[in-house]
């Protein structure tokens, strides 16, 4: 018997390009991002991605010992989705609602900050809390703040976290578990992922430059990204999705692109397309130099006949566990609404003639309405051999 399908029917997101989709669509069509820069952190100075706007403490004093950056972003992109999950409720019930996130750095920094204080008074903040650092907070937080009982949980799986999350929630609504599912990803900003990937040197010191022949590293960014996925029918239905773990390095992905190819592969079958069926894919495109080889040339296997591509990371910066629901989100708005481009590909446009040539989205493009593919694709690459591919369709 196949499997019932599921919709993703509301996006709340918060980034560097701004603070809601509304504020995030212009600056994204325009290549402007007010949170891309150089800012001072502890170790030095790091171009990264920030989110600009203040940020809410959660909603209830009972929550107060999760309160953390990391769960203020989260609540700012639920926020957006608020009148969604209000009638999700009133007709499922709270306990028929899911709640699946990713995140790889949770509360981090005020574990950081926290420990500074320990290091010069001797003793911790009275505000700390070690649920604020836990990795597997983010989602039983979101279901506390927003009154749910169905499960809630939380993956982490670096860079995969939150594409791996929509496989996760997908499989709760399939076997009749939820009726709704709240689905996405968060990261915030903190000294150990910037330094971390500053001592494997994977950071750039200017903005990201992906599959430029002077890509040289990373920028690391924060934000979140939110649906409400439900298997009532709606405009844009998650088609299908791979998943692989090549496992070939802790850190570097394999060369060949094995494993990403396996999970792209997969999400076709899965959807039942054939490539030229896509008719546009968001890269994971961090520019470190292996990763980008790496899916250029699996991409230009999978897609001999090219398909229209794009990284996103120079507008938000790369934000790990979030990265792939944001990502996912820009090709949904592309996908759900008739006013939105495809986003474009920013870049200093010398391409490294060892690479295979993409069809990178440089200047204005819509998906067509009224022929052509009506479906996109989002891939998420992560350490570990962690391989996600995504496929939307309307």
């Amino acid at each position: 018997m196949n499997a019932p399908r599921v919709y993703l029917h509301a996006l709340g997101m918060i980034n560097a390009l701004g603070d809601d989709v509304e504020s995030i669509l212009p600056a994204l069509a325009a290549t402007q991002s007010p949170g891309m820069g150089v800012v001072q952190m502890r170790a030095g100075e790091s171009f990264v991605g920030r989110v600009k706007a203040s940020l809410d403490v959660a909603p209830h004093a009972s929550l107060a010992r999760y309160d953390c950056r990391n769960n203020r972003l989260l609540l700012a992109a639920l926020a957006q989705i608020s009148p969604h999950i209000e009638a999700a409720r009133a007709r499922y019930g709270a306990h028929r609602i899911g709640v699946v996130l990713g995140t790889s750095t949770s509360g981090i920094e005020a574990a950081e900050t926290a420990f500074i204080h320990q290091a010069q008074a001797g003793q911790l903040p009275e505000s700390f809390n070690y649920r604020q650092m836990e990795i597997g907070t983010a989602a039983p937080f979101a279901a506390a703040a927003l009154d749910l009982h169905g499960p809630a949980f939380t993956i982490s799986t670096a860079c995969t976290s939150s594409a791996k999350a929509f496989v996760s929630a997908r499989r709760l609504l399939q076997l009749q578990l939820c009726d709704a599912v709240i689905i996405g990803g968060v990261d915030s900003l903190c000294e150990l992922t910037v330094q971390g990937f500053a001592s494997l040197e994977s950071t750039s010191s200017a903005r990201t430059n992906p599959m430029s022949r002077n890509r040289c590293g990373i920028n690391v960014g924060e934000g979140a990204a939110v649906f409400l996925m439900s298997r009532e029918e709606g405009p844009v239905v998650l088609a299908g999705a791979g998943e692989s773990s090549d496992a070939h390095h802790i850190s570097a992905p394999d060369p060949r692109g094995v494993g990403g190819e396996i999970a792209l592969r997969a999400a076709l079958a899965e959807a039942g397309l054939a490539p030229s069926a896509i008719g546009y894919v968001n890269l994971h495109a961090t520019a470190t130099r292996k990763n980008d080889e790496m899916e250029a040339r699996l991409m230009a296997r999978v897609f001999a006949d090219g398909v229209a591509t794009s990284g996103t990371k120079p507008l938000t910066g790369h934000q790990l566990g979030a990265a792939g629901a944001t990502e996912l989100g820009f090709a949904w708005l592309a996908l759900a609404r008739d006013d939105v481009a495809l986003p474009r590909h920013l870049w200093d446009g010398e391409a490294d003639p060892e690479l295979p040539a993409l069809d990178l989205v440089e200047s204005e493009r819509y998906l067509s309405r009224a022929s052509g593919p009506q479906h996109v694709m989002s891939n998420s690459f992560a350490f570990g051999g962690s391989n996600v591919s995504l496929i939307l369709g309307r």
